[in-house]
């Protein structure tokens, strides 16, 4: 017995893209110092359905203000700062895991969208931002009339 699997080339794409940024979060991950290398790479996921893409960055401990969505050339680029808290000069700190620092993370869109109804919300360390496709990019029924 055998099955079908539909191939989906965008997220065979998404796959590879998620791979080489693992890969290099942890080539360059020995290097870091306390203070982190200055960048980070929030895991991100993306979902696409028939009227719109939804990007969820999983973000936690960066303040609202902190976040920068911009769309240009096709393309949605999520950008940050994560702070790092203060620390009182008497703790002796053993270690320090946590990343801090900014992130830039930006994503090619595969198809037309509407960017004047973009949304962005910020909820529990989860930033989701909605693209709607604009009409020419959503699916249409082709009604069959006889010939």
């Amino acid at each position: 017995m055998f099955s079908v699997t539909r191939w989906e080339p965008y997220r065979d794409m998404l796959t590879l893209q998620n791979s080489v940024n693992r890969i290099l979060g942890e080539v360059f991950t020995p290097f870091a110092t306390a203070e982190g290398v200055g960048a980070w790479i929030p895991p991100v996921d993306i979902v696409e359905e028939a009227d719109r893409m939804v990007f969820r960055a999983e973000i936690p401990g960066v303040h609202r203000d902190d976040i920068d969505i911009k769309v240009e050339n096709g393309t949605l680029i999520l950008r940050g700062e994560k702070k790092q808290e203060q620390t009182v000069a008497t703790e002796s700190e053993h270690r320090l895991e946590r990343y801090f620092g900014t992130f830039t993370r930006s994503f090619v869109l595969p198809v037309s969208i509407n960017p004047d109804k973009i949304e962005a919300r910020y909820k529990e360390g989860v930033l989701e931002v909605v693209v709607p496709k604009a009409d020419e990019a959503k699916p249409r029924k082709v009604k069959i009339v006889a010939a």
